[in-house]
Protein backbone atom coordinates (compact mmCIF):
# COMPACT_ATOMS: atom_id res chain seq x y z
CA UNK A 1 0.00 0.00 0.00
CA UNK A 2 2.03 2.84 -1.57
CA UNK A 3 0.31 6.43 -0.82
CA UNK A 4 1.09 9.59 -2.32
CA UNK A 5 0.37 13.05 -1.95
CA UNK A 6 -0.44 15.15 -4.25
CA UNK A 7 0.27 19.36 -5.07
CA UNK A 8 -3.12 21.41 -3.57
CA UNK A 9 -5.12 22.23 -6.10
CA UNK A 10 -7.60 25.01 -7.08
CA UNK A 11 -10.52 22.78 -8.40
CA UNK A 12 -11.70 19.20 -7.31
CA UNK A 13 -12.44 18.17 -11.34
CA UNK A 14 -8.22 17.25 -12.21
CA UNK A 15 -7.92 15.19 -8.76
CA UNK A 16 -11.44 13.67 -9.68
CA UNK A 17 -10.85 12.75 -13.09
CA UNK A 18 -7.66 11.43 -12.30
CA UNK A 19 -9.10 8.87 -9.83
CA UNK A 20 -11.55 8.03 -12.12
CA UNK A 21 -9.65 7.42 -15.35
CA UNK A 22 -12.14 9.50 -16.87
CA UNK A 23 -13.29 12.73 -17.28
CA UNK A 24 -15.99 14.24 -14.66
CA UNK A 25 -19.32 14.32 -16.15
CA UNK A 26 -23.01 15.22 -15.74
CA UNK A 27 -24.58 12.14 -16.76
CA UNK A 28 -22.32 9.50 -15.14
CA UNK A 29 -24.18 8.57 -11.75
CA UNK A 30 -21.32 7.18 -8.91
CA UNK A 31 -22.84 4.81 -6.38
CA UNK A 32 -21.47 3.91 -3.21
CA UNK A 33 -19.15 1.34 -5.06
CA UNK A 34 -17.12 4.52 -5.97
CA UNK A 35 -17.29 6.58 -3.50
CA UNK A 36 -17.10 4.61 -0.65
CA UNK A 37 -16.68 6.89 2.38
CA UNK A 38 -17.19 10.58 2.76
CA UNK A 39 -16.90 12.77 5.57
CA UNK A 40 -19.34 12.17 8.57
CA UNK A 41 -21.26 15.99 8.13
CA UNK A 42 -22.53 15.19 4.85
CA UNK A 43 -25.11 13.09 6.34
CA UNK A 44 -26.44 16.01 8.21
CA UNK A 45 -26.85 18.22 4.91
CA UNK A 46 -28.67 15.61 2.48
CA UNK A 47 -32.63 15.14 3.35
CA UNK A 48 -33.67 11.92 3.93
CA UNK A 49 -35.52 11.78 0.39
CA UNK A 50 -33.03 12.92 -1.19
CA UNK A 51 -31.14 11.33 -4.27
CA UNK A 52 -29.45 8.59 -2.89
CA UNK A 53 -26.83 8.94 -6.34
CA UNK A 54 -24.61 11.61 -6.87
CA UNK A 55 -22.85 12.28 -10.47
CA UNK A 56 -19.16 12.95 -10.74
CA UNK A 57 -20.40 16.43 -11.92
CA UNK A 58 -22.41 17.01 -8.37
CA UNK A 59 -19.64 15.60 -6.43
CA UNK A 60 -17.09 18.18 -7.91
CA UNK A 61 -19.29 21.16 -7.27
CA UNK A 62 -20.03 19.34 -3.53
CA UNK A 63 -16.05 19.78 -3.28
CA UNK A 64 -16.01 23.27 -4.46
CA UNK A 65 -18.96 24.62 -2.30
CA UNK A 66 -16.89 25.83 -0.19
CA UNK A 67 -14.76 27.84 -2.14
CA UNK A 68 -18.27 29.71 -2.93
CA UNK A 69 -19.55 30.33 0.52
CA UNK A 70 -16.11 31.42 1.50
CA UNK A 71 -14.59 33.90 -1.31
CA UNK A 72 -12.15 35.08 0.81
CA UNK A 73 -11.26 31.88 2.47
CA UNK A 74 -7.24 31.26 2.00
CA UNK A 75 -4.13 29.49 3.12
CA UNK A 76 -1.61 31.02 5.40
CA UNK A 77 -0.01 32.12 2.35
CA UNK A 78 -2.54 33.20 0.94
CA UNK A 79 -2.85 30.76 -1.50
CA UNK A 80 -6.60 29.30 -2.34
CA UNK A 81 -5.61 26.10 -3.48
CA UNK A 82 -7.66 23.95 -1.06
CA UNK A 83 -7.82 20.89 -2.58
CA UNK A 84 -6.55 18.09 -0.79
CA UNK A 85 -5.54 15.07 -2.93
CA UNK A 86 -4.32 11.67 -1.47
CA UNK A 87 -3.88 8.63 -3.71
CA UNK A 88 -3.02 5.24 -2.61
CA UNK A 89 -1.87 2.00 -4.73
CA UNK A 90 -1.98 -1.66 -3.48
CA UNK A 91 0.71 -4.04 -4.34
CA UNK A 92 0.12 -5.25 -7.81
CA UNK A 93 -0.11 -8.61 -6.51
CA UNK A 94 -2.52 -7.76 -3.77
CA UNK A 95 -6.36 -9.38 -3.57
CA UNK A 96 -8.93 -6.78 -4.45
CA UNK A 97 -10.68 -5.16 -1.14
CA UNK A 98 -14.40 -5.50 -0.18
CA UNK A 99 -16.20 -2.55 -0.05
CA UNK A 100 -16.24 -2.58 3.75
CA UNK A 101 -12.62 -2.55 3.50
CA UNK A 102 -11.90 -0.05 1.09
CA UNK A 103 -14.22 2.61 3.68
CA UNK A 104 -12.20 1.56 6.48
CA UNK A 105 -8.74 1.77 4.97
CA UNK A 106 -10.49 5.58 3.91
CA UNK A 107 -11.71 6.23 6.84
CA UNK A 108 -8.36 5.75 8.66
CA UNK A 109 -6.04 7.25 6.63
CA UNK A 110 -8.49 10.68 6.28
CA UNK A 111 -8.15 10.14 10.41
CA UNK A 112 -4.22 9.81 9.45
CA UNK A 113 -3.83 12.82 7.36
CA UNK A 114 -6.05 14.91 9.73
CA UNK A 115 -8.53 16.06 7.26
CA UNK A 116 -11.13 14.11 9.38
CA UNK A 117 -11.26 14.38 13.16
CA UNK A 118 -13.37 12.08 15.21
CA UNK A 119 -16.67 13.97 16.51
CA UNK A 120 -15.72 17.15 13.91
CA UNK A 121 -19.34 17.49 11.35
CA UNK A 122 -18.04 20.39 10.44
CA UNK A 123 -14.55 20.18 9.19
CA UNK A 124 -13.38 19.17 5.80
CA UNK A 125 -15.88 17.93 3.37
CA UNK A 126 -13.98 15.01 1.61
CA UNK A 127 -14.82 11.67 -0.45
CA UNK A 128 -12.86 8.45 -1.19
CA UNK A 129 -13.32 7.29 -4.66
CA UNK A 130 -12.39 3.79 -5.50
CA UNK A 131 -12.75 3.51 -8.86
CA UNK A 132 -9.84 1.86 -10.32
CA UNK A 133 -8.24 -1.48 -9.35
CA UNK A 134 -6.08 -1.66 -6.76
CA UNK A 135 -6.26 2.35 -5.94
CA UNK A 136 -7.97 4.69 -3.77
CA UNK A 137 -8.03 8.92 -3.51
CA UNK A 138 -8.99 10.44 -1.22
CA UNK A 139 -10.00 14.17 -2.26
CA UNK A 140 -10.59 16.97 0.15
CA UNK A 141 -11.57 20.66 0.75
CA UNK A 142 -9.51 22.52 3.43
CA UNK A 143 -12.06 25.42 3.78
CA UNK A 144 -14.13 24.64 6.63
CA UNK A 145 -18.14 25.19 6.99
CA UNK A 146 -16.94 27.83 8.95
CA UNK A 147 -14.79 29.30 6.67
CA UNK A 148 -11.34 29.14 8.31
CA UNK A 149 -8.70 27.45 6.54
CA UNK A 150 -7.82 23.18 7.64
CA UNK A 151 -4.03 23.49 8.32
CA UNK A 152 -2.50 19.82 8.28
CA UNK A 153 0.35 18.29 10.45
CA UNK A 154 3.69 19.12 8.84
CA UNK A 155 4.49 15.23 8.91
CA UNK A 156 0.67 14.43 7.37
CA UNK A 157 2.98 12.13 4.86
CA UNK A 158 4.67 10.32 7.70
CA UNK A 159 1.44 9.54 9.53
CA UNK A 160 -1.00 8.02 6.31
CA UNK A 161 2.60 5.84 5.54
CA UNK A 162 2.31 4.56 9.12
CA UNK A 163 -1.28 4.32 9.12
CA UNK A 164 -0.95 2.31 5.65
CA UNK A 165 1.75 -0.08 6.61
CA UNK A 166 -0.83 -0.56 10.12
CA UNK A 167 -3.67 -1.33 7.57
CA UNK A 168 -1.11 -3.29 5.55
CA UNK A 169 -1.57 -6.10 8.66
CA UNK A 170 -4.25 -5.79 9.72
CA UNK A 171 -5.78 -6.54 6.27
CA UNK A 172 -3.10 -9.19 5.46
CA UNK A 173 -2.03 -7.28 2.80
CA UNK A 174 1.61 -7.16 1.02
CA UNK A 175 3.81 -4.95 3.03
CA UNK A 176 6.34 -2.30 1.08
CA UNK A 177 9.82 -3.72 1.91
CA UNK A 178 11.38 -0.60 4.19
CA UNK A 179 14.67 -2.61 5.09
CA UNK A 180 17.67 -0.49 4.35
CA UNK A 181 20.54 -1.63 2.71
CA UNK A 182 23.72 -2.25 4.96
CA UNK A 183 26.34 0.79 5.43
CA UNK A 184 28.71 0.13 2.15
CA UNK A 185 26.44 -1.46 -0.21
CA UNK A 186 25.59 0.14 -3.05
CA UNK A 187 22.58 -0.49 -5.27
CA UNK A 188 23.60 -1.32 -9.21
CA UNK A 189 20.82 -0.03 -11.18
CA UNK A 190 19.97 -2.61 -14.35
CA UNK A 191 18.91 -1.72 -17.71
CA UNK A 192 15.60 -2.72 -16.72
CA UNK A 193 15.27 -0.22 -13.58
CA UNK A 194 16.71 2.11 -15.61
CA UNK A 195 13.56 1.58 -18.36
CA UNK A 196 11.58 1.40 -15.43
CA UNK A 197 12.65 4.68 -14.15
CA UNK A 198 12.46 6.41 -17.41
CA UNK A 199 8.53 5.23 -17.86
CA UNK A 200 7.76 6.33 -14.98
CA UNK A 201 8.97 9.52 -15.35
CA UNK A 202 6.65 9.91 -18.32
CA UNK A 203 3.99 8.75 -16.34
CA UNK A 204 4.33 10.83 -13.49
CA UNK A 205 0.53 11.84 -12.51
CA UNK A 206 2.00 15.30 -10.46
CA UNK A 207 4.76 16.82 -12.99
CA UNK A 208 5.17 13.99 -16.24
CA UNK A 209 4.95 15.36 -19.67
CA UNK A 210 1.59 13.40 -20.43
CA UNK A 211 0.17 14.86 -17.11
CA UNK A 212 0.57 18.56 -18.40
CA UNK A 213 -0.31 17.76 -21.95
CA UNK A 214 -3.44 16.38 -20.42
CA UNK A 215 -4.39 19.30 -18.12
CA UNK A 216 -3.35 21.69 -21.49
CA UNK A 217 -6.56 19.63 -23.14
CA UNK A 218 -8.77 20.13 -20.19
CA UNK A 219 -7.71 23.41 -20.09
CA UNK A 220 -8.59 24.31 -23.76
CA UNK A 221 -11.96 22.15 -23.46
CA UNK A 222 -13.17 24.95 -20.51
CA UNK A 223 -12.20 27.55 -22.34
CA UNK A 224 -14.13 26.30 -25.75
CA UNK A 225 -17.34 25.38 -23.68
CA UNK A 226 -17.47 28.90 -22.52
CA UNK A 227 -16.92 30.61 -26.10
CA UNK A 228 -20.51 31.05 -27.29
CA UNK A 229 -20.97 29.03 -31.06
CA UNK A 230 -18.08 27.47 -31.08
CA UNK A 231 -18.67 24.43 -29.11
CA UNK A 232 -20.52 21.57 -30.56
CA UNK A 233 -20.68 17.83 -29.66
CA UNK A 234 -18.45 16.83 -32.06
CA UNK A 235 -15.63 18.88 -31.03
CA UNK A 236 -16.13 18.29 -27.34
CA UNK A 237 -16.17 14.50 -28.14
CA UNK A 238 -12.90 14.69 -30.09
CA UNK A 239 -11.07 16.77 -26.70
CA UNK A 240 -12.82 13.89 -24.24
CA UNK A 241 -11.61 10.87 -26.40
CA UNK A 242 -8.09 12.72 -26.41
CA UNK A 243 -8.01 13.16 -22.58
CA UNK A 244 -9.42 9.33 -22.03
CA UNK A 245 -6.55 8.35 -24.48
CA UNK A 246 -3.99 10.01 -22.54
CA UNK A 247 -4.78 8.97 -19.14
CA UNK A 248 -4.50 4.96 -20.92
CA UNK A 249 -1.54 5.78 -22.06
CA UNK A 250 0.12 6.90 -18.92
CA UNK A 251 -1.55 4.03 -16.95
CA UNK A 252 0.17 1.31 -19.72
CA UNK A 253 3.36 3.42 -18.47
CA UNK A 254 3.02 3.01 -15.54
CA UNK A 255 2.30 -0.85 -15.12
CA UNK A 256 4.78 -1.93 -17.70
CA UNK A 257 7.09 0.25 -14.81
CA UNK A 258 6.15 -1.56 -12.28
CA UNK A 259 6.22 -4.95 -13.75
CA UNK A 260 10.32 -4.46 -15.27
CA UNK A 261 10.96 -3.22 -11.77
CA UNK A 262 8.87 -7.09 -10.26
CA UNK A 263 11.02 -8.49 -13.22
CA UNK A 264 14.24 -7.93 -12.18
CA UNK A 265 15.45 -7.62 -8.51
CA UNK A 266 17.88 -4.83 -8.04
CA UNK A 267 21.44 -6.17 -7.46
CA UNK A 268 23.67 -4.87 -4.48
CA UNK A 269 27.56 -4.83 -5.01
CA UNK A 270 29.27 -6.58 -3.15
CA UNK A 271 29.70 -5.47 0.55
CA UNK A 272 33.63 -4.19 1.66
CA UNK A 273 36.35 -6.95 2.72
CA UNK A 274 35.97 -8.42 6.04
CA UNK A 275 39.07 -6.34 7.07
CA UNK A 276 37.92 -3.35 6.78
CA UNK A 277 35.88 -2.07 9.93
CA UNK A 278 33.04 0.68 9.88
CA UNK A 279 34.07 2.98 12.58
CA UNK A 280 30.06 3.36 13.20
CA UNK A 281 28.53 0.34 15.20
CA UNK A 282 25.16 -1.11 14.19
CA UNK A 283 22.04 0.24 16.95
Amino acid sequence: MIPRLHQRAHTPHGPLAEALGRPVSPDEGLTEYTVVAYWPGLDYYTLDDEQKIWTSAQWAEHLEDPYMEHPFAASPDGDRHAIFHLGIRLHPDDRELTGPEWAEAAHRLARAAGIEVPGDERGCRWIAVQAQPGRLDLIANLIHLDGSWHTQPADALRRVSDEARRIEHDLRLTPVQTAQPRAGARPVPTASAQLATVLSQLADEQAGPLTTVRELVEHTAHQIARQPGTADAAMMLRLELVVRRLHSVRQDLDTTAAQLRAAVPPRVAAAPPAAQHSPYRSP
